[in-house]
């Protein structure tokens, strides 16, 4: 009976120390002081999506950026902004590659007309179920799967190049259309629509010449033409990227003053060129309302509230600025 005691005795003293060792574990796992693990802290946003570009740190993808990220804030939605510098397409893929695989809710890409491209966004994207948003540059929908797009309309941008040169020089003279070798979709959009709106003009020659981006290859390109073409009266750079080596290539050889010179507002030397008079006109876009408009498409999609979203795409306003009006 005393063993029987005994052992009672010493079992009840052990329970005492372990509730009291369990309290006071409780108390410091549960101190108000203490960090809560950040999941529990914070309100998590329902969505992560990603903006993706080839151009980071470009006066027109900041833009895109800025109007993506504010419109984020106001939708619960995280987003970063991931890309390359310097059109480095393989570093492009591969961030849309690691996208993928990261099963982020949505992506929202700068597209790229490569089959590289469309095997990501039709093949590895649909495979995660991660919808994908085109914007600012359009790839075919059949080939990408993509959602939709969103940005200028690309053609109507080329009929109003088209119509204001025809303004400017009279109806006709010798136009020079010089664009990427490896043309993107959204180049031979604005190349169908200037040359939609200078074939109604019979005296007026469209020339069209192909160069690579860097700058030897844009010169090089621009003095055979020259060589070939001694009495070009305009030049319009389908590809914005490659204006400031033509106004170079030009001011090498002639004065620039007796050309007609036309871009878009897509390169970060665009609009300095203009306010200098070394360009008479570009196509102005509206960058940050891309982005602002591929993330409020994103989320109604992700939400249900818009499906199907408009595969044409969703056009923002373009329109053109002329040297007199730069600001």
């Amino acid at each position: 009976m005393d063993l029987r005691k005994t052992a009672m005795i010493v079992l009840g003293l052990i329970a005492v120390v372990l509730c009291y060792f369990t309290f006071v574990s409780a108390g410091e796992a549960f101190r108000a002081d203490w960090p809560l693990p950040r999941a529990l802290d914070e309100q998590q946003a329902r969505y992560r999506l990603l903006l993706i570009t080839q151009e980071l740190e470009t006066p027109f993808w900041n833009k895109v950026g800025d109007g993506a990220l504010e419109q984020a804030k106001k939708v619960d939605a995280n987003l970063q902004v991931w890309g390359s510098y310097g059109r480095n397409e393989d570093d492009f893929l591969k961030k849309i590659e690691i996208a993928i695989t990261s099963k982020v809710d949505g992506i929202i890409v700068q597209g790229l007309d490569t089959a590289e491209f469309k095997e990501l966004t039709k093949i590895q994207a649909g495979l995660y179920g991660i919808p994908v948003i085109t914007v600012a540059n359009d790839v075919p929908m059949q080939e990408s799967l993509r959602r939709t797009y969103v940005g200028s309309d690309h053609y109507s941008a080329g009929r109003m190049i088209g119509r204001e040169l025809a303004a400017d020089m009279g109806p006709a003279g010798t136009v020079v259309l010089i664009g990427d070798s490896r043309q993107q979709y959204y180049q031979k959009q604005r190349l169908d629509g200037i040359q939609n709106v200078l074939k109604n003009y019979p005296d007026i020659v469209t020339v069209y010449a192909e160069t690579a981006d860097a700058r030897e290859s844009v010169i090089a390109a621009a003095g055979d033409v020259m060589n070939r073409f001694p009495d070009t009266d305009a030049f319009i750079a389908v590809n914005a990227n490659i204006v400031e080596a033509l106004v170079q290539a030009i001011g090498k050889r002639f004065q620039i003053k007796p050309y007609h010179i036309y871009s878009f507002d897509d390169s970060p030397e665009s609009l300095s060129l203009l306010k200098e008079g070394k360009l008479d006109g570009m196509i102005e876009q509206s960058p940050e309302v891309m982005g602002r408009l591929s993330v409020d498409l994103m989320v109604k999609w992700l939400n249900g509230e818009t499906i199907p979203l408009d595969m044409n795409g969703y056009y923002t306003d373009i329109h053109m600025l002329k040297a007199m009006d730069a600001p």
